[in-house]
Parts: C-alpha cells; sequence; structure tokens
C-alpha cells in the first residue's frame, strides 16, 4: 500500500469489509479490473466484493481476487438497499459516478464512500475531481486514481475476465457444429456497437472477412448480442467466402471463450474489444467520432498486437448520432486498411 494521498479523508485501517461499484457497462467493468487485483493485494484478509448490474455479472463472477459478486437490478431499489445494508460494507469505492449509485451507498449506511465529484458527488464522504471527459488518460488510469487517492497502489493494469469451463465446453461444441476444428485459424468480427456512431458499415465488414477468408485462409466468425443481429446477419449475406454467424448464440461469459479461441478480433468500438484484449486475443478496434472523453487514448485496447483505426476529418464538434455528414470519420476507414492491418497482426 502506498502513502495515502494528504487529501483523502478515507481513514487508513485494516477495513474488513469493502464494496467495488460500477453499475455501467460490461466493457467498463472489465476495464475496471485491475482495481480487483490491487485492491485485493492491499488488503489480503477483507472481505471484497463487486457491485454490478445483472447483464456485466458474468465479467467479474469467477474473479479470483473477489469473494462476491452482488448484482443490483433498479426495479428494485429499496429492497435492495436494505439487503446492501445487512451486509455492512465499510468503504465503497466507486468508479463510475452516478446519482443512483451514490444514492444506493449512502442509503446502505456504507460510512466511508469514495468516487468522481461528479452527479451528486456531494453524497460521497471523499471524493476526487473529475475530468475524464478531457480524455486525457485511459479508463483504466482513472479508475485506478481513485485507489492512489486513498493510498493504495496498483502494481498491475492488466485486464482480466474470467474463463469458464462450461462456457469452453459449449463453445467447442458450437464451433464444432459450424465445422470449425480446433486446428482451424479464426477470426471473429464484431460489426454492432451502441451507437450509430460507432458502427462501420456491415459491407465494410464483409469485404475484410472475405479478404481475411481468401487470401489468409482464416475461418469468419461473427457475433453480436440478439437485439443486434441484424448488423451479423447483414455481414453474413454480404460474405462471398462464408462465415459462421453465432449472433445472439452465446452469454458474456461464453463470449471470453470464444475470443479466447481467436487469433484476431476485428470490432467496432464496444465491450468485446475489452474482453478479447483481457483474455489475451490482438484486436484492430475501429473508433468514429472526435470527442476527447470518448477517444481511443481513453477507451482504447491496451495490448502490445493490438491496432486502433481513427480518422479525423476535422469537425469542430462532434454531433456523434445526430452526424449531418454521414459518420465521415468511419467512412474514411477504408476495408483495405483493415484488411492490411490483419495481415501485420497474422503474420506475427
Amino acid at each position: 500500500m502506498s502513502i495515502q494521498n494528504q487529501n483523502s479523508k478515507v481513514k487508513s485501517r485494516n477495513y474488513k469489509k469493502i464494496l467495488i461499484v460500477r453499475l455501467d457497462r460490461i466493457g467498463d467493468v472489465v476495464l475496471s479490473t485491475p482495481v480487483i487485483k490491487a485492491v485485493r493485494e492491499a488488503y489480503p484478509a477483507s472481505h471484497i466484493a463487486f457491485l454490478v448490474r445483472p447483464y456485466a455479472e458474468d465479467a467479474v463472477k469467477g474473479n479470483p481476487y473477489l469473494d462476491e459478486v452482488i448484482t443490483y437490478d433498479k426495479k428494485g431499489t429499496l429492497k435492495f438497499i436494505l439487503k446492501l445494508a445487512r451486509k455492512r460494507f465499510e468503504l465503497a469505492i466507486i468508479l463510475h459516478p452516478t446519482s443512483r449509485t451514490h444514492w444506493v451507498t449512502l442509503l446502505a449506511c456504507i460510512p466511508e464512500r469514495v468516487g468522481y465529484d461528479k452527479k451528486m458527488g456531494t453524497l460521497l464522504t471523499d471524493r476526487i475531481p473529475h475530468k475524464k471527459e478531457l480524455g486525457l488518460k485511459h479508463e483504466v488510469d482513472y479508475t485506478l486514481d481513485i485507489l492512489e487517492h486513498i493510498g493504495i497502489a496498483a502494481k498491475d493494469r492488466a485486464l482480466y475476465f474470467p474463463i469458464k469451463r462450461e462456457s469452453e465446453k459449449k463453445v467447442r461444441d458450437i464451433f464444432a457444429r459450424g465445422g470449425i476444428r480446433e486446428s482451424d485459424a479464426i477470426v471473429v468480427l464484431n460489426p454492432s456497437a451502441s451507437c450509430p456512431s460507432k458502427r462501420w458499415r456491415p459491407e465494410s465488414f464483409a469485404n475484410v472477412g472475405d479478404a481475411i477468408a481468401e487470401r489468409l485462409g482464416a475461418k469468419i466468425v461473427i457475433i453480436s448480442d440478439l437485439k443486434d443481429r441484424v448488423f451479423a446477419d447483414q455481414v453474413a449475406n454480404a460474405m462471398r467466402m462464408g462465415s459462421f454467424n453465432i449472433a445472439g448464440m452465446t452469454t458474456v461469459a461464453d463470449l471470453g471463450s470464444v475470443l479466447k479461441r481467436a487469433k484476431l478480433f476485428i470490432s467496432n468500438d464496444s465491450g468485446p474489444v475489452h474482453i478479447a484484449c483481457a483474455v489475451g486475443t490482438p484486436v484492430i478496434a475501429i473508433f468514429g467520432r472526435k470527442d476527447a472523453g470518448l477517444s481511443p487514448k481513453r477507451w482504447g485496447p491496451r495490448g502490445k498486437r493490438d491496432i486502433v483505426l481513427h480518422k479525423d476529418v476535422g469537425c469542430d464538434v462532434c454531433l456523434a448520432h445526430n452526424c449531418n455528414i454521414a459518420f465521415k470519420c468511419l467512412e474514411e476507414i477504408t476495408p483495405e486498411e483493415v484488411i492490411s492491418a490483419a495481415a501485420t497482426i497474422l503474420k506475427k
């Protein structure tokens, strides 16, 4: 443990029960996993829990540095607060600021609550200035800044994603049904993302998939969650060389096993990018938008072999999904650039 920041109000003592909180997206939770290890190393004898939304549970369930994973469903907030209060946590480390998170941890009677001073940050007992929108560093580093503030120095910034035995078997069976052998080289494509301003054209993904299959001899697997299956279907239907479309067939836990099996992952800016990094699979990440808080510097993949493609097309202000120039930043990224990046990675 490092020397505590003199501006911190958190007491320097051995907490028996610590709660780490992150209630946003799956990829954000994966990017927070270095925090878990750092807290465990600082407090080896403490009971450490992670609070997530139900859809992100698999991103931390099975993490060896946690004693407990707690899920929060917004539908039963009052009942949940009472249940959380009975657990008697002494410290809450809140990695992503939301008014709801701050209220929940306050009403659950957690006496010390540290996080970013945003969205009713005054409800915290200890807070640090929020400047994430400036995108001056990676999200991993922003989460670790909270620990540094309370005297915990992280020795390791590597991401972690638990691989489950049942998911390994399920993915082997899925691949076998699709005619994919253990010896086949697999490249996984992810054409989905949370916003139109982050989605490269399905036709472009199809062109990349065809070229990789034809020139490099890889089998192409397409993923997405069920609600975005339309994009995966568009890629599969546009490909000449054939592909294996498993959109909607895998859970979050299964996705770790799929990506671990891949030689390369090509994706829009989305949560699976960080799962791929956590399991050691090289990534080509396609970024749009000119917005410092959403830039590759803050949200890009962290692996040594990863490649980010991102174009500045001169926008003074990014209008996000209201873009009036047809997402030119994404259109400027060509299939040939992605194919070239793929060849660079796969030939290493």
